[in-house]
């Protein structure tokens, strides 16, 4: 037998059986004498006219065919489902007319297959079909990680018969060992080689593969490897290239739904094989699969274990890789925040279980929850810009975040004015809902200056949370206790913070002032409707007279703004004297009366402005 690394020609070993050199010469007989054929062999749309006595003899499956025949001259068989198709069977014949034909690890699945089918076992010939094909995969296909990898692979074509035949396990076998070997010592460069050729392979067979390496033992590095490699094969127009190929993300157009059904299940599959370490993969390969299985509609469990996972790394996602979960593919509309909502929802749940574990219910948030809450609150910053985003869907994401967590509400300011300037047709009591996920006392000074002068704010919000601010400091007499994100105790107190304090206790008295101001409006009006009702229904003018000045005297003695006249020009002035002296501190105190600035000035709990905005007054009424 004469064989190379990947070929042997067949028929062609000088120690071949005396039957084998006898039926060789009577094949190349038959060709040269012409003798014309007695039987055609029927496979696919391929016809065979041959010699049913040159069959026969190596075959025994035609044998009985053509024994059991009822007919008294069996001329025609069908043999379409022999494995391999018309190629095969081709060089089945050959082997039976003693032609040479070469056997390679291309072809040697399909051979020792057909040879099975035809019952071409030594049995009927020594050294036949069954018996060489044998020979060759285990002296030459079956010695390399890439013959017994081919193999395999045509294998994919030949089941059931192929794993009856223990082909496929056999090559399985060979095809784990050398990748094991390979992965704990390189034999070339790039050391993941292997991962690559592993791509070829369809679900099931890599799956047989991944399963055989955890048998012997491969590292988690390992398997993770070669999972996000065929993954990113496999779904290529889905998936990132995570290796370091550069390869973007697709537009995930799939062309018919049987490529659809292919690419469900490569993900089911994946899934199921990921190591039982839920840190095992990156938090974005995790996220990308994560879109793909909500995009594939693949079943709940598949995609509840890849939120988990996510979950369990949380800390790790960035913006970029929950606004991959959240969008289409094109990047033009939301996609799925509930995901997103689950994720944050577990991840919160196990922390908290953590805290109750090690006995530190109560007490400040971990790192990793911190970091969370700050993504998060990013997170809606990017979302919220989009106009089919709903209240109660920006709500509920940023309602999951512990309110301890967020040292400051600053970004979550910042996300809020971004949807209140996305949605201008909100009315008040909707803002007010957009703003109840914000602790308006949590803002830092910038921020709440800079909501002073926001007009998208509801009011309230805002005069909550400055007059606060003023009654806190009122109370602190000479220490004023500032709170950082990193430090929860009082700062000492510093001559600029001396010179703060009675700023702001100077602010204070104005309050009361404008409050004082507003009350004598109130009273005033009040009293003006009701003689505006005594003077329809009474018809003495000079009852009417009398009231309106014994109201006049009485605000003249409250008021002390009112000169000397008493005549009715004089009276009827007073009103609008009296209203220009209120609208004029009234203006004094306009927190609004400079407009509205943006908050993308805003970051990381401090807003970047070019001048130090000066403090201004809120009344409380």
């Amino acid at each position: 037998m004469a064989a190379s690394a990947k070929n042997m020609n067949v028929n062609g070993n000088s120690n071949s059986s005396r039957l084998s050199l006898a039926m060789e010469r009577t094949g190349q007989w038959v060709f040269s004498q012409e003798i014309p054929t007695d039987i055609v062999v029927k496979v696919g749309e391929a016809n065979f006219s041959l010699h049913k006595f040159m069959l026969v003899a190596k075959s025994g499956y035609i044998r009985n065919m053509v024994m059991e025949s009822t007919e008294a001259d069996l001329s025609r068989i069908d043999l379409s489902d022999i494995p391999g198709g018309p190629e095969i069977f081709e060089k089945a014949a050959k082997f039976c007319y003693g032609v040479n034909f070469e056997i390679n690890v291309h072809n040697v699945a399909a051979l020792r297959c057909a040879a099975e089918y035809l019952e071409m076992t030594d049995r009927y010939c020594e050294a036949n079909l069954g018996s060489r094909t044998d020979d060759f995969l285990s002296r030459v296909a079956l010695l390399s990680f890439s013959g017994a990898l081919v193999v395999l692979k045509c294998c994919e074509h030949l089941l059931p018969l192929a794993e009856d035949l223990n082909m496929v396990q056999r090559c399985v076998d060979v095809v784990s060992a050398k990748a094991c070997s390979e992965a704990n010592f390189p034999s070339r460069s790039p050391t993941n080689w292997w991962t690559e050729e592993l791509s070829i392979l369809d679900v099931e067979s890599f799956a047989k593969i991944i399963l055989s390496m955890k048998s012997r033992g491969a590292k988690t590095h390992t398997l993770c490897s070669a999972l996000i490699t065929f993954t990113e094969r496999g779904l290529r127009d889905l998936v990132r290239d995570h290796s370091g190929g550069g390869v973007g993300v697709g537009v995930g157009v799939l062309h018919n739904e049987d490529e659809e059904s292919r690419q469900k299940s490569i993900l089911e599959s994946i899934v199921r094989l990921m190591p039982a370490e839920k840190a095992a993969f990156s938090v974005n390969f995790l996220c990308c699969l994560l879109r793909s299985a909500i995009f594939l509609k693949t079943a709940t469990n598949c995609k509840n274990e890849l939120e988990k996972r996510i979950a369990a790394i949380l800390e790790h996602v960035t913006v970029d890789d929950l606004l991959v979960l959240s969008f289409s593919y094109d990047g033009e509309r939301l996609f799925d925040l509930e995901s997103v909502r689950r994720i944050i929802s577990t991840f919160v749940e196990k922390e908290k279980s953590a805290a109750v574990f090690n006995e530190q219910v109560g007490s400040s948030s971990s790192p990793a929850m911190q970091r969370v809450a700050k993504t998060v609150d990013a997170y809606l910053g990017e979302i919220a810009s989009y106009e089919d985003l709903s209240i109660a869907k920006f709500n509920g994401i940023a309602v999951l975040v512990p309110k301890a967590a967020r040292n400051v509400d600053d970004d979550l300011y910042r996300a809020i004015d971004i949807y209140l300037k996305a949605h201008p047709g909100l009315d008040e009591i909707e803002r007010e809902k957009v703003c109840s996920v914000m602790d308006a006392l949590k803002l830092s000074y910038e921020a709440r200056v800079h909501a002073s002068q926001n007009k998208r704010l509801p009011v309230q919000i805002v005069l909550h949370a400055l007059y606060y601010d003023q009654l806190k400091l009122r109370s602190g007499g000479d220490v004023v206790e500032r709170t950082t994100p990193a430090h929860d105790h009082p700062a000492p107190p510093t001559k600029q913070n001396q010179q703060q304090l009675k700023t702001d206790l100077t602010l204070v008295r104005e309050n009361e002032a404008l409050r004082s101001e507003l009350i004598k409006m109130k009273m005033y009006i009040s009293h003006m409707q009701t003689t505006t009702t005594a003077t329809k229904n009474n018809n003495n003018s000079n009852h009417i007279i009398n009231d309106h000045q014994t109201h006049h005297h009485h605000h003249q003695g409250s008021s002390n703004r009112g000169g000397g006249g008493g005549g009715p020009a004089a009276n009827r002035s007073r009103p609008s004297t009296f209203f220009s002296s209120v609208s004029k501190t009234l203006g004094k105190f306009n927190p609004f009366r400079h407009g509205s600035k943006d908050t993308s000035n805003i970051d990381d709990g401090a807003v970047d402005v070019n001048t130090k905005p000066r403090r201004r007054r809120f009344s409380i009424s």
